[in-house]
């Protein structure tokens, strides 16, 4: 296995799928890839917390975490989603998403100033709509730290072109 790879990796069924663009038409229930890593730091938390008016004080001031029982300040969980989404948008492997319409997620652990995280993707399911030129893709997202341990999951649908 990989760094990237986790346990559950080596019994996955489908395609790695290779860097390119994909429409809907182009992927299948399987396909899965993994994105580039991303380092947390603090400047993202401070500029999270100043755009996002979130200013916790376990996100902002070291002292306060630890009293919270965390070793030092925290990340946003939802700067861990914004993360999440940002590196599977910017992966060598393109959806041809035309919107995202909802997000089903967990944050199980915390993310820390100097956490490298990076996503596992998979395709859990597919759909045209109504429109035979979209439809949507069921996205399995795991995102895991440096250590290989999952800090964040869910599921995403993501409207895409489809070819016809």
């Amino acid at each position: 296995m990989t760094q990237f790879q986790s346990e559950s990796d080596s019994v996955r069924r489908g395609r790695l799928l290779t860097p390119g663009m994909y429409d809907l038409n182009d992927i299948e229930i399987g396909d899965h890839f993994v994105t580039s890593g991303m380092t947390v730091t603090e400047a993202h938390i401070v500029n999270f917390a100043g755009v996002s008016g979130d200013m916790y004080d376990i996100h902002l001031d070291d002292v306060a975490a630890q009293q919270a029982g965390f070793p030092g300040r925290i990340a946003h969980g939802l700067l861990g989603l914004a993360l999440t989404d940002g590196l599977k948008t910017r992966s060598a492997v393109r959806m041809s998403a035309l919107a995202t319409l909802g997000w089903n997620w967990a944050f199980r652990a915390p993310l820390f100033i100097g956490d490298r995280i990076h996503v596992n993707i998979e395709v859990v399911g597919k759909r045209v709509t109504k429109r035979i030129d979209r439809g949507i893709a069921t996205l399995k997202l795991s995102v895991l730290n440096q250590r290989g341990n999952v800090v964040q999951d869910g599921e995403t649908l993501l409207l895409m072109a489809n070819r016809v």
